[in-house]
């Protein structure tokens, strides 16, 4: 695997112009809560085609290759939403597309792939984390597009970023999901260049926090995790590729309970009418509760791809299950 660089300015450019005639760009709203000490913007992603940012690093990975080099296909490894995203990309380019998924991905994801036609490939959890840190891989002919440390990935990323500061110039906090790291990379390349007084912050659930964990001790390590409703955010450990370039653009991380994050998802709703998955809605989650989200915020709602019956339970007013 290729190891990833941190994207200029000009190459993020260039996947905006790339992506531009498929992605509409999404809009930064207010959410005005009267409070004295920071104001809240909402960066729409689930207003995307797909309900997710994933379309953006999905489209960018595909529309940068030659015809030829995806012939015999695209698969990428995903616990949903990049699915959800190249299977929505390969079908407008006419591309086979087929994604790894483990069996507890959302529902409403793994069924958005199939209607556009990818093809769903279960693995163990094992098997997918070995995928995405790039220790194995299929042996399938398919180009394989890593969702995390894909160059194409992080540029198609920072155009969130992008979009972040010219809307709002003078930003003070961007705050971002992070999974495997891509879009946090990805924003953080693009606001560190635009505006570097800006400060950017990894946020996490406390039930998988490995970016808190190798803040605290100065290297990647192992975490023990536990049983979550969010599948989109959190993991075992950091992508090791991606982690040294992550490291040096945030400026520290926020871990978020599950009750904030459900508490954030109805606040959505009540406010903005905003449907937001749990890690969608993790970062207004922090924005909420972080000691360092003061001035002007931007949470970056990453997507709404949920199941009906968990968002049923979590407007409800309970954490649904794991």
């Amino acid at each position: 695997m290729t190891a990833p660089y941190r994207p200029s300015l000009d190459e993020i450019s260039a996947a905006r112009a790339r992506i531009a005639s498929h992605v509409p760009r999404t809009p930064l709203v207010r959410l005005d809560l009267g409070l004295p000490d920071r104001q809240i913007f909402l960066k729409l992603e689930t207003l995307s085609p797909i309900g997710a940012f994933k379309l953006r690093p999905a489209l960018n990975a595909l529309l940068s290759r030659d015809r030829e080099t995806l012939a015999r296909g695209v698969a990428t490894t995903s616990s949903g939403n990049m699915a959800y995203g190249m299977a929505w990309a390969a079908n407008r380019l006419g591309v086979p597309m087929a994604a790894y998924m483990y069996a507890g991905a959302p529902q409403t994801k793994i069924d958005g792939v199939r209607r556009l036609g990818g093809e769903v490939r279960f693995i163990s959890m094992e098997t997918w984390w070995q995928y995405i840190i790039g220790a194995d891989r299929p042996e399938f002919p398919e180009l394989l597009i890593n969702p995390v440390s894909d160059q194409a990935v992080l540029s198609g990323n920072g155009s969130i970023g992008m979009e972040i500061v010219e809307d709002l110039p003078e930003v003070d906090v961007v705050l971002t999901p992070y999974g495997g790291g891509s879009m946090t990379t990805g924003v953080a390349s693009a606001v560190k260049a635009l505006r570097p007084e800006a400060k950017v912050f990894a946020v996490e659930d406390e039930n998988a926090a490995p970016v808190t964990a190798a803040l605290a001790a100065g290297r990647i390590v192992d975490i023990e995790t536990r049983p979550s409703f969010i599948k989109s955010i959190g993991g075992p450990s950091l992508v090791p590729q991606l982690w040294p370039i992550a490291r040096e653009l945030i400026d520290g991380a926020v871990s978020v309970s599950l009750m904030q994050v459900t508490e954030a998802m109805r606040l959505l709703f009540a406010k903005s009418k905003v449907v937001a998955e749990g890690a969608g809605a993790a970062s207004l989650a922090a924005a909420l509760t972080s000691q360092h989200a003061r001035g002007n915020i931007v949470c970056v709602i990453s997507g709404g791809n949920i199941d009906a019956a968990a968002y049923s339970a979590v407007l409800a007013g309970n954490i649904p299950a794991p």
